[in-house]
């Protein structure tokens, strides 16, 4: 079974790194001329997927905008993920679950279990119940051949104090995430392959102000911030040797293209980073 690391490899190889973000926001429904509701969320993400599924490689459903509709959401989400993976796509599912013992054994087998029904092919976690407590997610992701990506350094001002703050050795927050995701990689990860467990590093996020230094062994990174956010392609070169490791995340720069103008967006796009190389 290939793992997660090298699928993704071989897709950032082939179409490039640009990942669609599904983020059914009430103004974007609105925009899209569909309701504020489950249904208007479910029509947008399969639109998306549509445009998406020959022009690159990975969406990524943020699930607060479908959990927000309760059980009607959860099923629209459900439609939308399964359409994605049909279409080949890789399917990030942003959640950021976090939790401990058996409550991390649930939210893991919700997402990364084969069959299950919001099987994704990787999920987003937070480790700041301490990155030990995501070994249910880790475990089950190793086994099914799923991912995990791991919060490290985001680019949200509010998040600076805790993921900047300095440990008794000197490190970051920041920089001690990304060391224990690369030692249990390094266990498991075959020499001149990439790792299964990747790392959630803002566009924006300035290495040297967050603490952070090249790792091994390679290893997925979800760069959100692209796009609406601020970051742009020349940002990439923020993430040093990294670069060619990052999953670039647009979302409202690409979605409030309209249905009908979604599918050259993401074109156009996809092109621009393609063209960096």
């Amino acid at each position: 079974m290939t793992g997660f690391g090298e699928r993704i490899r071989s897709v950032l190889g082939e179409r490039g790194p640009l990942c669609v973000g599904i983020d059914p926001h009430a103004s974007l429904l609105a925009e899209w001329g569909l309701e504020t509701s489950a249904a208007g969320a479910r029509e947008l993400g399969l639109r998306v997927v549509e445009a998406a599924s020959t022009r690159v490689g990975i969406v990524k459903p943020q699930v607060s905008f479908f959990e927000r509709y309760g059980s009607a959401g959860f099923a629209a989400l459900e439609d939308v993920i399964a359409a994605a993976r049909d279409a080949g796509l890789v399917v990030i599912a942003d959640a950021k679950r976090g939790d401990i013992g058996s409550t991390m054994d649930a939210y893991a087998g919700a997402w990364l279990t084969p069959g299950s029904p919001l099987e994704a092919d990787a999920v987003t976690v937070n480790p700041f119940l301490g990155v030990g407590s995501l070994a249910p997610a880790f475990d089950l992701a190793e086994k099914s051949g799923k991912g995990v990506f791991v919060l490290a350094a985001t680019s949200n001002a509010e998040a600076f104090e805790t993921q900047r703050a300095r440990l008794d050795g000197g490190e970051t927050v920041s920089a001690r995430i990304v060391a224990e995701v690369s030692a249990r990689n390094a266990q498991r990860t075959r020499e001149g392959e990439w790792g299964d467990l990747g790392l959630v590093i803002g566009g924006t996020v300035d290495w040297a102000d967050a603490g952070l230094a090249a790792f091994s062994p390679p290893a997925p990174i979800l760069g959100p911030g692209f796009g609406h956010q601020g970051a742009g392609i020349a940002d990439l070169a923020r993430f040093g040797a990294a670069a060619e490791w990052v999953i670039a995340s647009e979302s409202r720069s690409i979605l409030r293209a309209g249905p009908s103008g979604i599918a050259a967006a993401i074109t156009r796009r996809a092109g621009e980073y393609l063209d960096r190389r």
